[in-house]
């Protein structure tokens, strides 16, 4: 980010990554399952669908076409949103995890009214779809904007490549410490590698897990099991607020 802009990165208990990745999973999974094949937290898969929007006249088209624009635009409000709380001496992550919360609670809602979803081109369908997508936005620029030391929590392209780097790294640094106990500086390589690849492999597994479970969900019972990730925002959510607030009074 430009040095005209620098934001406050918070260190946060180990345990909300996995959980925003779980989040993202599960949203992801059962957007693809009721939203008629739309991914709305990797957009990777959504640049995919915007190419095959152009080609091929299909139901929901118009919307796969916007996927990524509105994921864009959820950046960048997202961005300018958390430097203009910045700079009045607010902490951003709560307000910016408080957006996402009530961004999902209007993709929850607008689901429950538009049930059951029967047709890719329905109002309903095109709402839940873009407001899926700009919560996943959010998310994914509050992530690396105010996070410190946090993968992305929605594109696993990247952290599984980068899993494997840090597989391999941390075999060739146990090995070398190995041959080499009493050297110090071989005992820190291999700590820091430790750390980043546990740090990584419960985001991950985080999201696997969430796109799991938010598939049995939506086999299950619907749409009301998107009230699952909906909890689980909220409770980070309320968390991060009251830390500020404690910060504040401090």
């Amino acid at each position: 980010m430009s040095e005209l802009f620098v934001l406050s990165r918070r260190r946060l208990p180990a345990i909300v990554p996995p959980l925003l990745s779980f989040i993202a999973g599960f949203i992801d999974s059962f957007t693809v399952l009721a939203l008629f094949g739309l991914f709305v937290a990797q957009v990777t898969g959504s640049f995919v669908l915007m190419a095959v929007a152009f080609v091929k006249n299909e139901q929901g088209s118009l919307i796969k076409a916007l996927a990524v624009p509105v994921f864009l635009l959820a950046g960048m409000m997202t961005t300018v949103l958390a430097v203009v709380l910045e700079r009045r001496g607010r902490a951003a992550l709560p307000w910016i995890l408080g957006l996402e919360c009530a961004v999902l609670t209007g993709f929850l809602l607008t689901i429950l009214i538009g049930a059951p979803l029967a047709e890719a081109n329905a109002v309903s369908v095109a709402a839940a779809s873009l407001l899926g997508l700009f919560a996943m936005g959010t998310q994914s620029a509050g992530v690396r904007l105010l996070m410190k030391d946090v993968a992305s929590t929605n594109v696993m392209t990247t952290n599984t490549t980068q899993l494997a780097i840090e597989a391999a790294e941390l075999v060739l640094a146990w090995q070398a410490r190995r041959r080499a106990p009493a050297d110090a500086a071989l005992a820190a390589a291999y700590e820091k590698t430790r750390v980043r690849f546990r740090a990584l492999l419960p985001i991950i597994l985080g999201f696997l897990a969430g796109t799991v479970v938010g598939m049995l969900a939506y086999l299950a019972i619907g749409v009301w099991g998107l009230l699952l990730p909906l909890a689980i925002m909220y409770g980070i959510f309320a968390w991060t607020s009251a830390s500020a607030l404690r910060a504040e009074l401090e």
